[in-house]
């Protein structure tokens, strides 16, 4: 089982960027998909996850400006960021897990990571 993110980049405050995460090696219609970043020095941090369709949660450093969409058929899961500020600097991870995720310790599965640069 593998989760595949990317997308990552450099982009200006005020911006936008969109991730994307493709699972393969088995079926994850029935899991929880979501996003996770870290930045320096700092704890990984949950953003946000997505199940039963398109039901969502966020965290509310992101709820407004950040977008978690999946398709099924595709089996891929998508983070759109808006008004990108400085404080998104990050690795984002996407993540799989068989319940309601909030913190790492739910996740069953990681993906590598991509790094979303913000500049001022």
């Amino acid at each position: 089982v593998q989760l595949q993110a990317c997308g990552g980049g450099l982009v200006q405050a005020g911006g936008s960027l969109r991730l994307s995460c493709a699972a393969s090696g088995g079926s994850f219609i029935s899991y929880y998909m979501g996003w996770f970043r870290q930045a320096p020095g700092k704890e990984r941090e949950f953003i946000g996850n997505i199940w039963s369709g398109s039901t969502t949660y966020y965290a509310s450093s992101v709820r407004g400006r950040f977008t978690i969409s999946r398709d099924y058929a595709k089996n891929t899961v998508y983070l759109q960021m808006d008004s990108l500020k400085p404080v998104d600097t990050a690795v984002y991870y996407c993540a799989a897990a068989a319940q309601f995720m909030v913190s790492v310790g739910a996740v069953k599965y990681w993906g590598q990571g991509t790094l979303v640069t913000v500049s001022s």
